[in-house]
């Protein structure tokens, strides 16, 4: 498997995008109308955030992916559509009627995403005038504008891809993801799409994405917060001409699921690297669990902690923070089998500090990435969880957010 530079979610042969301003943000400058388009019938699968309060487009998609096959995504930002109402999904759906006629498809074969302010109706006139044009503009080489129109608070478009050697030929996975802030599982004020030339059958497809999600977008943690959008779909048209996957437990089946993770994981890290106000990226690794699911729940329990994360943006060593939000993260503990590493130095083992020079440690924390190691001395699982420092731009951000 080998990473394609430049490579986004218009990589995959068979597919394009675009993305252009078209009047949902104020600012002509930023782009908020994105496309993604397959010019060949494709599988599709989706994992939508566990909100109970949900925005128009996910019931709308809920609904176009009940046969398990779409050809394009309709994504704005600047509004979530949510919380709208009656009127939030008769704009759902007439995005997806005017995308649908500009291709030349079936509204069914269209699925919506938004993003932005919850609670404002979409300026429709603005969109429909738009969606002509972002049709126009589609191009192999539009993910990037594609992955730049779907941002709102992002400081940074994520876009990634790889390829591999699949059924005797190369097969690419691409994807685009947008997020920065209200980000927690399960997932997080999030979009992203993924897209495939490998023909992969809708019921594998639908059971390898929330396996990926799980190991990716379902690690990354911001501010605690879980938003009404998130959504994640995934595309397959078969454009590499390699044979179908078949879903027989194989090498075959496992090298795909592999490359699928690794593009939504390198996605959701870019997503926890560009947390509001964020200056650095945390990756908090735990081992030595009694299962994953323990792992993950001390893991997430330090990455959001505020005191971990603030004393990570002062440069403070401040271990005893950590060693706190790993006590009550309510997995039972040996506190003396417990291992705690901090940008490659043991800050805790046999249930005390350890001795070390203060100085070196808080300088390797002025990096811009800042790995904790926790062993839990406990078994043989474990989790790999991502999120960031907070900062005082974050509150700031926050704090201004509709104002």
């Amino acid at each position: 498997m080998s990473t394609i530079a430049d490579g986004g979610v218009s990589s995959p042969r068979g597919f394009e995008a675009a993305g252009i301003h078209c009047g949902v943000k104020a600012d002509a400058q930023l782009m908020d109308l994105a496309l993604v388009h397959s010019t060949a019938p494709a599988t599709a699968a989706a994992v939508y955030t566990t909100n109970q309060v949900q925005a128009a487009p996910i019931a709308i998609d809920r609904e176009h992916l009940a046969d398990g096959e779409a050809r394009a995504v309709v994504l704005n930002s600047g509004n979530a559509n949510a919380c709208t109402g009656v009127q939030g999904d008769r704009d759902g759906r007439q995005m997806c009627e005017l995308t649908a006629a500009a291709l030349g498809l079936e509204a069914a074969e269209v699925l919506v995403c938004s993003t932005g302010v919850i609670g404002v109706e979409l300026p429709m006139e603005a969109i429909a005038a738009g969606i002509p044009r972002v049709t126009a503009a589609l191009a192999a080489d539009g993910g990037a504008q594609a992955a730049a129109a779907i941002m709102t608070t992002d400081t940074f478009a994520k876009s990634f891809a790889v390829e591999l050697e699949l059924n005797g030929g190369p097969v690419r996975i691409g994807g685009m993801a947008k997020g920065a802030g209200m980000i927690a599982p399960n997932m997080a004020t999030m979009l992203s799409v993924v897209t495939t030339d490998a023909a992969v059958p809708a019921p594998l497809l639908q059971r390898l994405l929330p396996e990926a999600v799980e190991r990716s977008f379902n690690c990354i943690t911001v501010d605690g917060d879980m938003s009404t959008n998130d959504t994640v779909i995934a595309l397959a048209n078969g454009a590499s001409g390699t044979a179908p996957l078949v879903d027989d437990g194989g090498p075959t089946v496992a090298a795909f699921a592999a490359a699928l993770q690794e593009v939504c994981r390198e996605l959701a890290r870019m997503i926890a690297r560009d947390g509001e106000g964020a200056t650095k990226l945390v990756e908090i690794k735990v081992g030595g669990a009694r299962s994953v699911a323990q792992a993950r729940q001390v893991g997430l329990s330090v990455a959001n902690s505020n005191l971990v994360k603030t004393a990570i943006f002062g440069c403070d060593p401040n271990w005893g923070r950590i060693l706190c939000a790993i006590g009550y993260a309510g997995v039972p503990i040996d506190t003396a089998a417990v291992r705690v590493g901090l940008c490659g130095k043991t800050i805790y083992a046999a249930g005390a500090g350890a001795a070390l020079a203060l100085e070196p440690l808080v300088e390797a924390m002025r990096g811009d990435e800042i790995p904790i190691e926790i062993d839990l001395g406990a078994g043989t699982a474990a989790a790999e969880i991502f999120t960031c420092d907070f900062s005082y731009d974050y509150v700031r951000i926050n704090a201004e957010y509709t104002t």
